[in-house]
């Protein structure tokens, strides 16, 4: 007996791609889409759609995920961003796997990451494996508040189909989200750092973090693109620790 399978999105004000991604997802059972309130378009797109839309107050990327993962009706679930698109053989290799015996209880997916709408290779952006399919009464979502994902407790298989990962369309766009990120990403380093952050952190973590994507990960293959994403990269890499000590000196 064929399973069936439940898409997962979370959005909030994401009318430039929210279309994209549901025509890449109209051979699925079930979509489900939970949106904080979005104040543009993006309901009025969505609901051209067969898709289950569900308004909620937002309380983060987890807490979010997690609600979407509770209300999937189906065996299997799939997450997916409301800027990723889920490739031709990616729905081709999903569609075979549901009419047989499944090995495993999850799935990676690898994600092609794009950046001013070109694909980064490499900068250690390809293939950015995601745990994305698996079977709905297995699978809970991490605690990382930003890029949340979900996890089994058992082995994991991998998929060749892909994600195509439209994250960022412009330079304008990369820092409107970069804020956001750098100050959720806080807590798990000062976790990491047992709440101690010196300045050799400040100094030498981001030219490390250049240095590993542009160089070791071959960044200067992707040209200016690779140049920008390395980095930026190391920026976003400073101003996390930055961060993370001012708000460990705030409380002194």
């Amino acid at each position: 007996m064929e399973k069936k399978l439940s898409v997962i999105i979370i959005t909030k004000n994401e009318e430039k791609n929210i279309e994209r991604t549901l025509q890449s997802l109209l051979w699925v059972d079930e979509i489900i889409i939970v949106d904080s309130f979005s104040i543009d378009k993006t309901k009025e797109i969505a609901t051209k759609y067969p898709v289950n839309f569900i308004e909620r107050e937002w309380k983060g990327f987890v807490d979010q995920k997690k609600y979407a993962l509770s209300i999937a009706t189906k065996e299997w679930v799939l997450a997916i961003d409301a800027d990723e698109v889920a490739s031709e053989e990616l729905k081709i290799e999903i569609q075979n796997m549901l009419k047989e015996t499944i090995q495993y209880q999850a799935y990676f997916i690898p994600r092609k990451n794009y950046f001013l709408n070109k694909w980064i290779r490499n900068c250690g952006w390809y293939p950015d494996n995601q745990l994305r399919f698996g079977r709905r009464e297995s699978l809970f979502v991490t605690d990382r508040q930003v890029h949340e994902g979900l996890d089994v407790n058992s082995e994991k298989g991998f998929l060749k189909g892909s994600l195509q990962h439209y994250s960022y369309n412009s330079i304008h766009q990369y820092f409107e989200k970069f804020n956001i990120y750098t100050t959720l990403d806080v807590e798990q380093k000062l976790i990491k750092k047992n709440n101690k952050i010196e300045l050799y952190n400040l100094l030498f973590s981001p030219v490390s973090q250049f240095l590993r994507m542009y160089i070791s990960k071959n960044g200067w293959k992707d040209g200016i693109h690779g140049f920008l994403v390395s980095l930026f990269s190391s920026f976003y890499t400073l101003v996390v620790y930055a961060k993370a000590w001012e708000k460990i000196n705030s409380k002194k």
